[in-house]
């Protein structure tokens, strides 16, 4: 893999200001895609409305709220570009209508999911792989990549905590996210690290029926949308979503 440059050392990277923003794959509002992860997660991410969460068999509520709680406070959603701060001299209206524009030179793509774990995580995903989704993924990272303002240090350090291979670390340096390009995987996450046991096979047997009737069809990617959290720790809410070329 190619060798990107880093951030020169001897240049401090200050916090940008909040709000953040980024860009997702969210299903259409309404569509059984988007109800099934807003009625799961409990957070309708396109009005910014809560509801409440299901009951799962031998999993407390409590409990099924902390399994969910990250997942829900970044919306239902699969992440073509990571939260970013907008660079100086760039502002919302900007991205919108880059975000249109990329937009309209794009068709839907259909695709299967399934319920699937990554790093134990569940998630629904595609099933096989879809390359188009791939390619699409990265046209997003490196065409909106004009608006990022340069992460600063804690974020950088947050990111590292992960443990990053040298082509994550890399990737993370050219595009302020590691998992992009050849480390990018589909997926709309569900539940946060599971590890083996009871508490999981009762999280999936709940998911399972409930992921049956959106996973027993293709799916659309057919539109990317913008999300914005406003402060740091805050919910993410759908500001637009711009659909493809039919």
């Amino acid at each position: 893999m190619a060798q990107f440059p880093a951030f020169p050392e001897d240049q401090a990277r200050p916090e940008p200001a909040w709000p953040r923003y980024a860009i997702y794959f969210a299903p259409e509002p309404g569509s059984p895609l988007a109800e099934l992860g807003a009625d799961w997660l409990g957070r309708d991410c396109a009005t910014g409305v809560e509801r409440r969460l299901p009951q799962v068999a031998g999993v407390a509520p409590e409990r099924l709220a902390a399994i969910t709680a990250s997942a829900r406070n970044y919306g239902f959603h699969a992440t073509l570009k990571a939260p970013f701060h907008l660079k100086a001299g760039r502002g919302l209206a900007d991205l919108e209508a880059a975000a249109a524009a990329f937009a309209a030179k794009r068709t839907p793509i259909p695709v299967t999911l399934g319920l699937r774990s990554l790093g134990g995580f569940l998630a629904l995903m595609m099933t096989p792989p879809d390359h188009r989704v791939t390619a699409l993924a990265a046209e997003v990272v490196q065409e909106l990549d004009g608006f990022r303002a340069l992460p600063g240090e804690a974020e950088l350090a947050r990111r590292r905590e992960a443990s990053l291979s040298a082509q994550q670390e890399a990737l993370l340096q050219r595009w302020g996210y590691p998992y992009v390009m050849g480390e990018f995987r589909f997926h709309m996450t569900l539940t946060s690290r599971l590890p083996d046991g009871p508490e999981r096979e009762a999280i999936v047997a709940a998911l399972e029926p409930r992921v049956a009737p959106v996973v027993a069809a293709p799916v659309a990617i057919d539109a990317i949308a913008v999300f914005v959290q406003e402060r740091k720790g805050g919910p993410f809410v759908m500001v637009r979503r711009f659909p493809f070329a039919e």
